[in-house]
């Protein structure tokens, strides 16, 4: 790593990755940390439409939003390597955790106006003293929790699940978390030794691609699931006979 490389946007202030500084341009810090969150945005964007076009709740074309808004946020971020647009990634991290932690929990929640009004200030506050306070390992921690919350009820999800290709989808989630985790751990755990190779393989920007697909995979799950809950037949459905999405079928009152 080259810390403190004076470029188009200065000394690296921010955390910095196990990839050169600025080799393909002066505009790009991380070239491949950057582009690598293309996937991610075009997935979310598939989600989005979906959603949009099955009339889906509205929390779920929010969640496809955020996506998208957190993916843009780590190009600016990788492609500057400055702290405030560090923390323009990170806070949206824990926003679009609080919202799959809605997404999972408000079904079975009886008091419908506390949950939202919980998780909308604890997101502002969060936002505020991210915002005073550098945060390094805490953040990390922090958003571990907010991971770790949501298992249990994405479990439970999973075990009520009848259908064998929801279920797919869920396995999937499970795989490209695992190997996208390997891949981050890898390029920040032996970054000297990857230093001294030929040939870098990337191991964040592959965090990125797989975290983009995980996203899409645990979206889509969800959607089957809500589906499920409100009894729109929903099935998933493959385009091309190799990407997933859901299909519903609402009742002629709805």
């Amino acid at each position: 790593m080259e810390n403190g490389l004076s470029s188009f946007w200065g000394p690296v202030t921010s955390t910095d990755w196990c990839e050169k500084n600025y080799v393909y341009s002066s505009y790009i810090a991380e070239f491949f940390n950057t582009i690598s969150n293309v996937p991610g945005i075009l997935l979310a964007l598939i989600g989005l439409v979906n959603a949009l076009r099955q009339r889906f709740e509205k929390r779920f074309s929010v969640l496809h939003i955020s996506n998208m808004i957190l993916a843009i946020g780590s190009m600016i971020y990788h492609s500057t390597l400055q702290h405030v647009q560090q923390q323009g990634d990170e806070t949206p991290m824990v926003w679009e955790m609080l919202l799959y932690f809605y997404i999972l929990y408000s079904p079975d929640w009886h008091y419908r106006s506390t949950m939202p009004t919980f998780l909308f200030f604890y997101g502002a506050l969060y936002a505020v003293v991210h915002a005073l306070f550098r945060f390094g390992f805490g953040f990390k921690v922090h958003y571990i929790i907010l991971c770790l919350l949501c298992i249990p009820r994405m479990y439970k999800y999973y075990i009520y699940t009848k259908d064998v290709s929801a279920k797919r989808l869920a396995k999937l989630y499970v795989a490209t978390l695992l190997l996208a985790s390997i891949c981050w751990l890898s390029d920040r755990v032996f970054c000297k030794e990857i230093s001294h190779w030929h040939f870098n393989p990337q191991g964040h920007a592959l965090w990125h691609i797989l975290m983009g697909f995980n996203s899409y995979f645990a979206n889509t799950f969800l959607m089957f699931c809500r589906a499920q809950q409100r009894e729109w037949n929903p099935k998933v459905v493959y385009f091309l006979g190799v990407f997933p999405y859901v299909k519903i079928q609402k009742p002629k009152s709805q």
